[in-house]
């Protein structure tokens, strides 16, 4: 379907892209990635027709339709929220601008009567209220436009479907019906993703920009992680050792150049060491955060506590006798479906929420810092982005906040931008910045990881792993929440449950489907668990006391975890030996085909015949293992 061969393009004065080639097949479900500036969003403007290659061809099977999603920033003019998703306005891309114009409406896909109901059903599924139907597109936040844009394409069902960080502007919910809804859809999927769950549950492959080139890992993203340090483990092996090579035959050479008997030895040797094909030295993976960030004063033990709080929207009640402690030095993960009042306890413990009964105290020496809040109002337009990391009582060094402002992706002259005219993720990010460099003892942060990419979310892991602090969240991130949180809270009309262990335990304890599943359960599944000390018992928080679970039935349990562990871990580890005999064979395949493309190949006395036969064997050996993986992979355990 779309076939990218020996492209070259460079812009700005640097090349990104060299003899750079891509396969996308009906189907595919396919995940892009690469360090900022890589040259993720110029691939997708080759897709699109937006911009030429310098050199090769880019090219869509003819009559394909391709839809593509920017990250932000899509129009919106006086059409409702129901005529954009059923494409009456806007445009699906470039490519299809120049074919057709304007689009006026779906029916080129399906007829009238067919598109406004799957139009409204997709629209519910990303939240949209029946009375958002008939609102002007230009009346809704940047954000909730997104989602518009987003029900258009799923609405028309391109072919081939460009994502831009599409789970940006989705809330938890949102977002696992998107993950689902995805799963069945019938065209090829390109995507650009920082949510490592969220292509670890769609794609098939992996495309990385790395050295100029499009390097295609087969799996998910964990198997592309791992494919990728041993890839890079034989690299550094196999270049250690041409190196070794290297220096041996210089040695010679330098050696006996002078000695006439064995001059002519020696200048073979250096003709050898011009003949090699030289193996790159592997990029070091450099850690993200190279420093230690500034520290909080200490808070007492007790650190913030609710007490008999009672919180209602108008007749909605979120919270009635609510009772809640936090200790120093606690991260702990809010998690419950939405509307259960997450962002409300948030709010609530950081002090944008008025205590409407009950009481709020805060511990002593407590300086609270709410993320949220800092996102827009903490960033002065007029200052730069270097100025406003470092306008603080104690400011650090310039040194010091250009390093953390280059870990989130604020390099070379960005940090003299002015804040107004930085993006919402630029702004996002910025606002992180200045929330590191002077942190808060309490903090509450509320999807931290929104417009950040892989980088810049290990920075901020790097970071909260440093932080001495209490820190409470909501995230939607999984490996974000596995990499930071201990304690799990989970809330669920008004109560809460504590889980005294990390995002693990709780799957364990909760019985989850999925790991993003249990972000959002309502907690009719969930063990019934003895309530720890952060969370007191009562009847406003449904913390009763629970059944203690028999020492018999707890070992038990353990033996049927670790019986189930252990065939995982058995499939896992078959998956990955058939990965890497694949990814062998497809070297050796390569090797192969480059023979036979050799005219001496077919000389009499030549290896046509004997390279032909290897390479059938191959291909079939091939196709037998991918079949045995696909296999594998469709069964994987839970």
């Amino acid at each position: 379907m779309l076939t990218i061969s020996q492209v070259t393009k460079a812009f700005g004065g640097r090349t990104l892209f060299e003899d750079a080639s891509l396969q996308v097949n009906r189907g595919d479900r396919v995940g892009l990635v690469g360090p900022n500036g890589a040259g993720k969003s110029t691939l997708f403007s080759l897709i699109l027709g937006e911009a030429s290659p310098d050199m090769g061809k880019v090219s869509v099977e003819k009559a394909a339709s391709v839809g593509f999603l920017p990250q932000e920033n899509a129009p919106a003019g006086d059409e409702t929220v129901l005529e954009l998703a059923c494409g009456k306005v806007a445009q699906v891309s470039s490519r299809e601008t120049e074919k057709n114009g304007k689009l006026e409406a779906c029916a080129t896909f399906e007829t009238d009567w067919e598109i406004e109901p799957k139009a409204k059903r997709i629209l519910a599924g990303l939240a949209f209220r029946e009375s958002d139907f008939e609102r002007p597109a230009k009346t809704l936040s940047g954000g909730w436009v997104m989602r518009a844009h987003l029900a258009r394409l799923l609405v028309q069902e391109p072919d081939l479907l460009l994502l831009d960080e599409p789970t940006n502007h989705l809330d938890l919910e949102s977002l696992v019906w998107f993950q689902e809804y995805l799963k069945n859809y019938d065209g090829a999927i390109l995507m650009i993703s920082h949510d490592r769950e969220f292509l670890n549950q769609l794609v098939g492959s992996i495309i990385e920009i790395a050295h100029r080139r499009l390097q295609r890992y087969r799996g998910n993203w964990d198997s592309y992680v791992e494919q990728k340090a041993a890839r890079e483990e034989q690299q550094l092996s196999a270049y250690k050792n041409q190196q070794k090579e290297i220096a041996s035959l210089q040695l010679f050479a330098d050696r006996f150049r002078a000695k006439a008997s064995k001059a002519s030895q020696a200048q073979s040797k250096l003709k050898q060491i011009d003949r090699m094909e030289k193996i790159d030295a592997p990029v070091s993976r450099e850690k993200t955060v190279h420093f230690h960030f500034p520290q909080p004063p200490r808070s007492g033990h007790r650190v913030i506590t609710l007490e008999n709080v009672d919180h209602a929207y108008g007749d909605l009640v979120v919270y009635r006798g609510l009772n809640f402690e936090a200790e120093r030095g606690q991260r702990t993960v809010l998690v419950g479906p939405n509307g259960s009042g997450k962002s409300t306890l948030l709010k609530l413990l950081g002090g944008s929420l008025e205590v409407q009964s009950g009481t709020r105290e805060v511990g002593h020496n407590v300086k609270v810092g709410y993320f949220s809040q800092f996102r827009v109002e903490m960033l002065k337009p007029m200052m730069t982005v270097l100025d406003t990391a470092r306008d603080m009582p104690n400011p650090v060094s310039e040194q010091v906040a250009r390093t953390v402002l280059g870990s989130f992706l604020f390099r070379g002259d960005d940090v003299f931008k002015t804040t107004a005219v930085l993006s919402g993720g630029e702004k996002t990010r910025l606002a992180l910045v200045k929330l590191l460099l002077d942190p808060p003892n309490l903090l509450l942060m509320d999807e931290p990881t929104t417009h950040l990419d892989v980088g810049s979310i290990d920075a901020l892991i790097g970071a909260l792993a440093q932080y001495e602090g209490t820190l409470i969240f909501i995230s939607h991130d999984v490996y974000f929440i596995r990499a930071v949180a201990k304690t799990v809270l989970h809330i669920s009309a008004g109560h809460l449950r504590s889980y005294a262990g990390d995002y693990d335990y709780y799957l364990d304890k909760s019985r989850a489907t999925s790991a993003r599943a249990a972000l959002t359960s309502d907690g009719q599944t969930l063990h019934n668990l003895q309530p720890t000390a952060a969370v007191a018992a009562s009847p406003g928080n449904g913390a009763g006391p629970g059944l203690r679970e028999s020492r018999e039935q707890r070992r038990a349990e353990a033996e049927q975890r670790k019986a189930e562990a252990k065939v995982k871990r058995e499939h896992e580890r078959r998956l990955r030996e058939l990965e890497m005999h694949i990814l062998s064979l497809e070297g050796r395949q390569r090797e192969l085909t480059a023979e036979l493309e050799k005219p001496e190949t077919y000389e009499p006395g030549g290896a046509a015949m004997d390279l032909n036969r290897e390479l059938l064997g191959i291909n079939t050996e091939m196709e037998r293992l991918t079949k045995e993986w696909e296999s594998l992979a469709e069964k994987a355990p839970a």
